[in-house]
């Protein structure tokens, strides 16, 4: 009897262990950020009155052309994919200043500087792993990420407030200092005064010089989608 005894509270031991093994793996490698578009927030936020206004009310070339400085509500979301699921990073301290043609394309320019320091997927030990290690960010040598746009697709000559405009930004990323072309599929719109731009790129870890973050108890795809969700205010 004793050693039955034995042997049930060793079976509670290991089942107990074993559960709070998987919570704590799956704390650590499990996603805890949602991404957040722009446009999607601005759709949520208005009112009908002023969505019934955005499908008539044009925007002029005055209104959209001009200087425009990256505010703070604007994000960069970095996405690995692993077999478990997709895992988010979201970085909330995102600078930088846009000039804007609707006329001449080719004559539009943007740039953004993000602190990698503030890289967060609600996990401060993964974070830290990530930005601390040599082979990830390295972020004590490159506290910060860029990137820059080269060229922008034609865009309408005439804007609805509210209406979604599609754009394609050729641009350069820069991490631990290594440039990276890249292709922003992107969709734009003018809301209440702000410019909001929300567009999507895919690079891998070995573009920058960084290892796969893959683990025994799980893989991890080699593409890293970077998504910028921006909010502009004219300066």
């Amino acid at each position: 009897m004793k050693k039955k005894y034995i042997i049930s509270i060793a079976a509670v031991a290991v089942l107990i262990l074993g559960i709070g093994g998987y919570t704590l793996l799956n704390s650590y490698m499990g996603n805890n950020v949602e991404i957040n578009s722009v446009l999607d927030e601005n759709e949520e936020t208005g009112t009908s009155e002023a969505s019934a206004d955005s499908d008539t009310t044009p925007v002029s070339a005055e209104d959209l052309n001009g200087d425009w400085e990256i505010a703070s509500a604007s994000s960069v979301y970095w996405s690995v994919t692993t077999s478990k699921e997709t895992v988010n990073f979201v970085n909330e301290e995102v600078t930088g200043n846009w000039t804007v043609d609707v006329s001449n394309p080719a004559s539009m320019s943007g740039e953004g500087i993000v602190d990698m320091n503030a890289l967060d997927s609600g996990n401060t030990q993964r974070d830290d792993h990530v930005k601390e290690g040599a082979e990830y960010l390295d972020v004590t040598e490159y506290p910060e990420a860029t990137f820059a746009t080269n060229s922008f697709s034609e865009l309408p000559a005439e804007w609805t407030e509210g209406t979604v405009v599609p754009v394609t930004i050729d641009g350069t990323i820069t991490i631990k200092g290594i440039e990276k072309d890249v292709q922003f599929e992107s969709e734009a719109m003018y809301q209440n005064g702000q410019l909001l731009l929300s567009g999507t790129t895919v690079v891998t870890f070995a573009d920058f010089g960084m290892e796969n973050p893959h683990s025994v108890a799980l893989e991890t795809e080699n593409d890293l989608t970077v998504q910028l969700e921006l909010v502009l205010d004219k300066a």
